[in-house]
């Protein structure tokens, strides 16, 4: 997959369109038929994503995170196969725009698109005004093909990024993983902690998770990809108790049978099960002796 940072004509993309937070099964069905279309059409598929997430930009006050990175995005994105990617950096004056003016400007005069992939409730142009309906009309005016996905749902319920981060944040990782259709994942790179990992007997590599939704403190069972080899391990979340407590939650996994430094590496990390809930213990030795109970479980 090529990323491109510039708007510009393409020789006749085949496109869809979309913010994709997470590339749940919905985005999925819609990039994998976009894919299909370009195929079919002999065309280019193209993705146009935004960053950051327009809802920061609407409402800066909004502190909710986004459900995985954009580095993360795009990783999941090119497995699905696509040729192009363009990321527009999301600013007011294209939340002004109205929709006719978001078509012409940018999806036909820039991108020269001539097919068009969308999800039957997208919105778009100044506060949302642009639906399906208009875009099927405009896609008329300014000769495009528009393709229509319907949504995927799930036990009575549309799957979207703000539901699947309402599991994750509450810790149903099952029906999140379900929605997500793969694993709760959370990618992020090694950075330098305090030690007390490797003090106690288990070293731990401190990750500093790329701005992603993250599940409820707790111990986890886990899996990680590390030199294309998958390792097993277990993951605390949260203030570390114990040691007099953090003021943040960290994130710090224990990799079984691994002893290779990871600092500076990016690591995804894949939730399997959680098992059991963060407390203080009375000693080290106490603690010591529930991580190996711990490490069992998880084995």
């Amino acid at each position: 997959m090529k990323k491109i940072s510039n708007l510009y004509k393409l020789h006749n993309p085949a496109a869809a369109i979309g913010v994709f937070d997470g590339v749940h099964r919905g985005h999925q069905k819609i990039l994998k038929r976009l894919v299909r279309e370009a195929a079919l059409s002999r065309r280019k598929s193209l993705v146009i994503t935004f960053f950051p997430h327009p809802r920061r930009v609407l409402d800066p006050k909004s502190n909710v995170p986004s459900l995985i990175s954009l580095g993360h995005r795009i990783r999941l994105i090119k497995d699905l196969g696509v040729d192009l990617l363009l990321v527009v950096r999301f600013k007011k004056s294209i939340a002004m725009m109205t929709p006719e003016d978001f078509i012409k400007k940018i999806l036909t005069q820039k991108l020269n698109i001539k097919s068009l992939v969308v999800g039957k409730n997208f919105l778009f142009g100044s506060k949302g005004k642009g639906d399906f309906h208009s875009l099927k009309k405009l896609s008329k005016v300014y000769g495009f093909k528009l393709v229509g996905i319907e949504p995927v749902r799930l036990k009575g319920e549309t799957i979207s990024s703000t539901r699947i981060r309402k599991k994750i944040e509450g810790g149903d990782l099952k029906n999140a993983a379900l929605m997500l259709g793969r694993p709760v994942t959370v990618l992020g790179t090694v950075v330098r902690g305090r030690g007390i990992g490797k003090k106690i007997g288990f070293p731990t590599a401190n990750i500093d998770p790329h701005h992603e939704v993250i599940p409820p403190s707790g111990v986890y069972a886990v899996d990680v990809e590390i030199y294309n080899k998958n390792f097993r391990g277990i993951l605390n979340i949260g203030t570390r108790p114990t040691f007099s407590g953090d003021i943040d939650p960290s994130i710090e996994i224990h990799i079984f049978n691994f002893k290779n430094k990871l600092y500076g590496r990016d690591l995804e990390i894949i939730f399997k099960r959680k098992i059991r809930n963060e407390r203080r213990f009375g000693s080290i030795e106490a603690l010591q002796k529930q991580i190996k109970l711990d490490i069992l479980r998880a084995r």
